[in-house]
């Protein structure tokens, strides 16, 4: 049996942004004043705030993992007060989703302290001026594994499941003032962000794999010969963080981190997607239900571009909202006590949509009444706030 579904550990990114919305690049600025100096992260109590790519985003971490979701949901709504109370002398405030609405690319600065030569190498074999690179943000949900059978058993588990979550997930439907053609863009972007060495990122459902030697022959050894042979940078080579499958392998912290979810609009929110995995996973990690990659690989294309109305070829199912349904009939037969207390929020976007869902009919009913940019301003506004008071948008 598997035992070690024990923690959580999430790391949250979020744009900084003005009373307009415009991405402000200030998280240098905030980590030197936080710190007196510029570094990678300010470590606090019990989370840290760090640098990502761009210098408008923000990482927002727990230092350890969370056994509660009650605690989840207290630590990390408090970091983000505290960080929302230290950008008011800016002026700002957090801003959550998948996609920033309004970012102009021309605009981004990329991070340009420490570490930065990290950046430099990707930009020598990646085109980083693309929303893939510049405009993304995810929620990324850490699960442990205590030994390699376990951490085997979780990964070809989660390749089965991680196609469907984006039609739960999806927040990213507006970018550059514009409703985007897929219900997760920034799955759309990301999936194309790193073509010049397909491998690194496949077909984004990982291949089933039997050992850690069948990963590393399988992935991380063949985006790294991908790699040199475009000369890359030493440091992008043989590295598990590189490899930008769905899920992927943490091997240093003995964790596989989930990459297929949108940042959502409030903690609450991203903590109520953690539980029913959690949950999902528990309930069906004994049963070695694996699909057919090829199956996976097609049902998770047609998720991204139709979110719940996606045609899939899983078990039977006539469309992905039937899978979520099934999924969720699991979760909350295997969920502990705390974690039930949150899947209501899970099964309100099943039955209600998505947040992208619920974002664009909340767009398109008010343009009707003003311009689309006013309406695109006033929605997301709206959405600076539930994050502010932690309170899921329906």
């Amino acid at each position: 049996m598997y035992q070690t579904l024990e923690v959580l550990g999430p790391e949250h990114e979020f744009s900084i942004v003005d009373g307009k919305l415009n991405p402000l690049s200030i998280v240098d600025r905030v980590i030197k004043a936080w710190k007196g100096r510029i570094v990678n992260n300010v470590y606090f109590k019990d989370h840290a705030f760090g640098k990502e790519l761009q210098n408008h985003v923000a990482e927002i971490k727990a230092n350890t993992p969370f056994k509660s979701p009650v605690i989840f949901e207290q630590t990390m709504y408090n970091a983000v007060l505290k960080t929302n109370d230290f950008l008011e002398r800016y002026k700002a405030n957090l801003l959550g989703l998948g996609m920033h609405p309004v970012l102009n690319l021309d605009e981004v600065q990329i991070w340009s302290h420490r570490d930065r030569g990290i950046y430099d190498a990707l930009g020598n074999i990646f085109n980083l001026k693309q929303h893939g690179w510049l405009n993304i943000q995810s929620f990324q949900l850490n699960l442990p594994y205590a030994s390699e059978k376990d951490g085997i058993k979780l990964h070809n588990t989660l390749s089965t499941i991680i196609p469907y979550l984006p039609a739960i997930s999806a927040a990213s439907p507006v970018y550059e003032w514009k409703i985007g053609e897929f219900v997760d863009n920034r799955l759309h972007f990301y999936m194309v962000n790193q073509k010049e060495v397909p491998s690194i990122v496949g077909e984004g459902i990982p291949e089933q794999v039997s050992s850690f030697g069948e990963y590393h022959r399988k992935i991380i050894d063949k985006y790294s010969r991908q790699l040199k042979e475009l000369h890359a940078h030493p440091c992008l080579i043989g590295k598990d963080w590189v490899n930008s499958r769905g899920i992927t392998f943490r091997f240093g912290r003995k964790s596989i981190e989930i990459r297929v979810l949108d940042e959502q609009e409030c903690i609450k929110s991203d903590v109520a997607l953690s539980c029913f995995i959690r949950a999902l996973v528990r309930g069906l990690i004994n049963q070695n239900r694996y699909l057919p990659h090829d199956v996976l690989v097609e049902d998770f294309r047609s998720v991204i571009k139709d979110g719940f109305d996606a045609k899939v070829g899983y078990l039977g199912a006539r469309n992905a909202r039937d899978v979520c349904l099934q999924f969720y009939r699991t979760a909350d037969k295997n969920a502990e006590d705390e974690e039930k207390k949150y899947l209501w929020l899970v099964k309100k976007r099943i039955e209600k949509g998505n947040l992208s869902n619920l974002i664009v009919k909340d767009i398109k009913k008010r343009a009707m009444k003003t311009s689309l940019e006013e309406a695109i301003l006033n929605i997301y506004l709206r959405l600076v706030e539930n994050l502010r008071d932690n309170k899921p948008y329906f």
